[in-house]
């Protein structure tokens, strides 16, 4: 089976772009650096695989409190959104270097037809974001049993189109 999921060719500009008004924003401005740090955008690493029973999604979102994850499931569209706020303890000018990223993110994926949507869960650990996604009965592979000439029969396993054997 194949995952869809939207090619934004300009999402690389959008980061490029995003890091380039900070360096100006930090250099040329009187303003808080603390707001500055917190207006970007970034789009975490998701690892999807899938066996015969799941597609499972694992999201890496360490820092994030879990009230600050929303997951919503409409038409076939699974869509991730967060926030990782800027720790408010730590006094701007103490920073010297600032590499991890603030702000909010959304992730969206078209899920197969295959999905029970009624069954999707999530678990939250140690900064990762798992998301099961149960794979409805009719899509699971099925025992067929085969008669072969004169009543030996032979066992083998029906594949679904598009996987490989």
């Amino acid at each position: 089976m194949t995952v869809l999921t939207r090619w934004e060719p300009f999402r690389e500009f959008a980061s490029l772009q995003d890091r380039i008004n900070r360096v100006f924003r930090d250099t040329y401005s009187e303003g808080s650096r603390d707001e500055s740090l917190a207006t970007s955008s970034f789009a975490p690493a998701v690892d999807v695989y899938e066996d015969e029973h799941n597609v499972t999604l694992k999201v890496e979102v360490p820092g994030i409190d879990e009230k600050d994850i929303d997951i919503r499931l409409e038409n076939n569209t699974l869509t991730v959104h967060g926030e990782r706020k800027i720790e408010k303890e730590e006094k701007e000018e103490n920073y010297r270097r600032v590499e991890r990223q603030y702000g909010s993110f959304t992730r969206t994926f078209t899920l197969p037809t295959t999905v029970d949507a009624e069954k999707v869960s999530a678990n939250y650990d140690k900064g990762v974001l798992s998301i099961t996604l149960p794979k409805k009965a009719e899509a699971k592979p099925k025992q067929i049993k085969v008669n072969v000439g004169s009543g030996s029969e032979k066992t083998f396993e029906a594949k679904q189109p598009g996987k490989a054997a």
